[in-house]
């Protein structure tokens, strides 16, 4: 299955009483990197949670490539959705067998040249056994930005058209993101790529970033659009930059 365009059409999802999305509408064509902004609570992971069908709509539709996504089967639309989220879990094994988890038939060649497409190979070499080193408890003998470049390593090797990347660098610090970038970029360079960002330069290049309040968009547009409209977006923007050169000074 080739499955990369996606349009949701009065998407609404509740919590018992609560509207978690509510009237959501939005499409996203074959290669774009689309991005969403909000407070924690806003409704963004619950956006991606349901592209997943980790649970399902109550009204409304969800279509990839023109086909409902309740006509998939769940195991045929997860194996086409690749996610890096912000807190990783590797399991005890090899590096290799770690990285090969997002494909299990892939070959060494696949393994290491995904590590390539995720700027981890240099740091894989750099381990006592490479490649076969062997990680032990959730990769405690790792770095957090080590254990994230295994991460998108392994969505780098599952070939999946469709890329989640939820709060994938918020947890590291800010040279060790930029690292980490350089191999989301290439990754998201042929897929279809949902990102949900807690710092804003990770979505300046979005083809659309859309602001989530309450379920609600408030907001959508490209950067520099919305920068110009001095909503929302832009007061997030300008309030961030603010406390990240103010950390820079004082470092």
């Amino acid at each position: 299955m080739h499955m990369q365009a996606i349009q949701t059409i009065g998407l609404v999802k509740q919590y018992k009483a609560l509207t978690a999305v509510d009237q959501l509408n939005l499409e996203i064509r074959q290669g774009e990197l689309f991005s969403l902004l909000g407070v924690n609570g806003a409704g963004k992971t619950t956006i991606t949670n349901l592209i997943n069908r980790f649970y399902d709509i109550d009204s409304g539709e969800i279509r990839i490539d023109g086909t409902e996504i309740r006509n998939f089967t769940r195991e045929s639309l997860r194996s086409n959705i690749a996610m890096v989220l912000q807190d990783t879990h590797l399991f005890t094994g090899t590096v290799m067998e770690n990285i090969r988890y997002g494909r299990l038939d892939a070959t060494d060649d696949e393994v290491i040249a995904a590590a390539k497409t995720a700027s981890a190979h240099s740091f894989i070499m750099r381990l006592e056994d490479g490649y076969n080193t062997v990680i032990t408890g959730d990769g405690v003998n790792l770095s957090q930005g080590q254990r994230q470049l295994l991460n998108i390593a392994r969505a780098a090797v599952s070939k999946a058209p469709i890329l989640v990347l939820d709060e994938a660098t918020s947890s590291v610090d800010t040279r060790t993101e930029r690292h980490i970038e350089h191999g989301m970029d290439r990754l998201m360079s042929t897929r279809t790529t949902f990102v949900i960002a807690h710092r804003l330069s990770t979505v300046r290049g979005s083809n659309a970033i859309m602001v989530i309040e309450h379920g609600k968009i408030i907001e959508r547009g490209r950067h520099e659009e919305l920068l110009k409209a001095k909503g929302h977006y832009y007061s997030l923007y300008t309030r961030q930059y603010e406390d990240e050169t103010t950390a820079q000074i004082l470092s």
